[in-house]
């Protein structure tokens, strides 16, 4: 259950937690409203990164002091990067700490194409010509 982080829906996500349902809180952004969600019970924690990033901030620092906060404190749940808008942004969540990142599938698929890849492949296609006679 996805449930946007307001001073109001605190308790509910206590109550919530309480009884066995997860609980992922989304729509904050200072650090410290992450710190609030994960000591009332939520699992998944999901930080706007690509939002930020469309705000002229870095998504990814956000991303990171969370990370940062949580293993401080000895929190473990799950960190998301959501709404992330470039392959750049997908490392980077990657390497500050996120454990899952949502982006639409135009991104993933800018992370399989490299212009090096298919430079190669040309470079080798005379050499697989000759070796199965197919022309490429």
């Amino acid at each position: 259950m996805a449930v946007p982080l307001t001073r109001g829906r605190l308790r509910k996500f206590r109550v919530l937690t309480g009884e066995g349902l997860m609980v992922n809180v989304t729509l904050f952004l200072p650090q410290n409203q992450a710190l609030l969600a994960v000591r009332a019970g939520t699992i998944p924690v999901s930080a706007p990164a690509g939002r930020v990033g469309d705000l002229a901030l870095d998504g990814m620092t956000l991303i990171a002091d969370i990370r940062r906060i949580y293993n401080t404190c000895g929190y473990r749940p799950r960190v998301v990067a959501n709404s992330v808008h470039a392959p750049g942004q997908l490392k980077r969540a990657a390497l500050t700490g996120a454990d899952v990142a949502t982006a639409p599938p135009t991104v993933i698929k800018a992370m399989a194409n490299h212009a090096l890849t298919y430079k190669g492949l040309d470079a080798a296609a005379p050499d697989r010509a000759k070796k199965t006679g197919k022309i490429p």
